[in-house]
């Protein structure tokens, strides 16, 4: 047995010590900013964005495995693992979800305006700019967060369906408080629960839609940025209704059923377990 293999196995992945971070550092910035003004609270909403990719980026430098660190440098540095065309296809495959998604709301009294670009963000209050960054920031970040240590936390221990259920349901509630923080997208949906519901539950079969895409490209970080900024955008920008996003649920949902049975064997292969870092 080499060197490498043994250190690999030496390592042990901490996935509940890690989201308790996660969500403490985020949770820390986000609950004083219910209660501080829309300028202030914008601020700290952005250090909660930061702080999984922090705790992230902290326990691979402390983990003591010189191999996980590559890792890490490889999956976001890495542009050789990066599979453009499945890429492309990612993105083609939301942009379908949301023509789709659209064309179906016509039955229920929406109307074929929503293909045309908003003028503004959902980030109301900071301007155009700053909505882009906080967007960028979201894609870069949230990826390197959860797909640097994350992810691979979990799915060192069971098969990738399972993974990615568990993530999608802990990711989307991390989100909460932003529920309460005026001027974020998710303060908007509370004017009807429907909404509310509805953002928390999408979130789920995101994260098996995120995760084919990780895993398509060899566990590239890289490769989730391109197509979470992609997602972030077209959902910012093109001028879908409250009501036409609960509809993109329920596509999502069967776009997800759809790359699950088609990628079976991705994502309920047992031979990485224990063996990531290998």
């Amino acid at each position: 047995m080499n060197e490498n293999t043994t250190e690999n196995k030496r390592y042990r992945y901490r996935p509940v010590l890690y989201f308790a971070m996660a969500y403490i550092f985020t949770w820390i910035f986000w609950i004083p900013a219910v209660f501080l003004p829309e300028n202030i609270s914008m601020i700290l909403m952005l250090f909660g964005l930061i702080s999984p990719a922090v705790v992230s980026t902290v326990f691979i430098l402390c983990s003591g495995s010189d191999a996980l660190k590559k890792d890490l440098k490889d999956k976001i540095f890495g542009f050789y693992k990066v599979r453009w065309l499945n890429v492309i296809r990612s993105v083609a495959v939301f942009a379908l979800i949301v023509v789709f998604s659209i064309l179906l709301s016509l039955a229920f009294g929406q109307s074929l305006d929503q293909f045309a670009f908003s003028a503004d963000f959902n980030f109301t209050g900071v301007g155009v700019a700053s909505a882009l960054v906080t967007i960028i920031i979201a894609s870069v970040l949230e990826e390197i967060g959860w797909k640097g240590y994350c992810e691979d936390s979990i799915g060192n221990y069971m098969n990738w369906f399972y993974e990615s259920l568990i993530f999608g349901a802990i990711w989307s509630f991390w989100h909460f408080p932003l529920l309460f923080i005026k001027g974020t997208y998710q303060a908007g949906l509370m004017e009807n629960p429907l909404f509310v519901v509805n953002f928390f539950v999408s979130a789920i079969p995101m994260g098996f839609i995120i995760t084919w895409v990780y895993l398509a490209s060899d566990r590239s970080i890289l490769a989730c940025i391109i197509f979470h900024l992609f997602v972030n955008f077209m959902q910012e920008k093109i001028a879908m209704t409250p009501e036409t996003k609960c509809v993109e649920t329920i596509v999502v949902f069967i776009a997800t059923a759809i790359i699950v049975i088609v990628k079976k064997e991705m994502f309920f292969e047992t031979r990485h377990v224990g063996h990531i870092l290998e």
